[in-house]
């Protein structure tokens, strides 16, 4: 198999933005007099976006009243300092390194918003460049449909049959898998209780981001 890209995931697979997810939620939380939570308890929710955090926190699905303003409040705040505990996972640094020296493009495939995504992304330096950010402003479903990342090997000008995606939740896998490409699930995530990475059906399965590097090697040398 020939390796033309990589893609990843974005939360809790490229970037732990947990802290900085959780810390939003918590100073809402405390603006509206009511207790903040563990980060092990908002870990949990990051995944599945800001409605989840809101319901978390504030019980409050969409359609509920002050949902909305209490939502937008939640991403004011996390815009606000965006970055300030978020890092890269372990290994992400030197597999984005090794690609680049294979020649090897690797891009972002996520379904959080561009006005957040981009951002984000400024903060952080990596060998080269992603060839794509594809967000769900960009397609017409957001994973678990493959457009996204469909999309993306177009930007990469590479079929999916030559791309490996790499993501922390079932939604990933199936992305990648309808699309044609490899697939890596990455447990080191955020993965809910019950949940059970090895149950998804990737094609491998990782427990820390240093291990990805080592996969797409032996399709390299294969």
């Amino acid at each position: 198999m020939k390796i033309d890209a990589v893609f990843f995931d974005l939360d809790g697979t490229l970037l732990d933005t947990a802290k900085d997810l959780g810390g939003a939620l918590n100073t809402v939380l405390s603006n509206h007099n009511k207790p903040t939570l563990p980060l092990e308890q908002t870990s949990q929710c990051v995944s599945n976006g800001a409605a989840a955090l809101v319901e978390l926190g504030f019980g409050l699905k969409e359609g509920d009243t002050g949902y909305d303003a209490i939502r937008q409040e939640l991403l004011d705040c996390y815009l606000a300092d965006i970055a300030q505990h978020t890092q890269a996972y372990a290994g992400i640094y030197n597999c984005i390194f090794e690609l680049a020296s294979h020649g090897i493009a690797w891009g972002i495939v996520t379904n959080k918003p561009w006005p957040y995504a981009e951002p984000l992304m400024t903060h952080f330096e990596f060998a080269t460049p992603p060839c794509a950010i594809i967000c769900p402003e960009h397609v017409k479903e957001k994973k678990p449909a493959p457009d996204g990342l469909l999309l993306a090997c177009e930007q990469a000008d590479c079929p999916p049959s030559n791309t490996i995606y790499v993501g922390d939740h079932l939604r990933d896998i199936q992305c990648g898998q309808q699309a044609g490409s490899k697939t890596i699930a990455a447990s080191y995530g955020y993965i809910s209780d019950g949940d059970n990475p090895s149950d998804w059906g990737a094609d491998h399965t990782v427990t820390c981001g240093t291990q990805i590097w080592p996969i797409i090697q032996t399709y390299i040398n294969a």
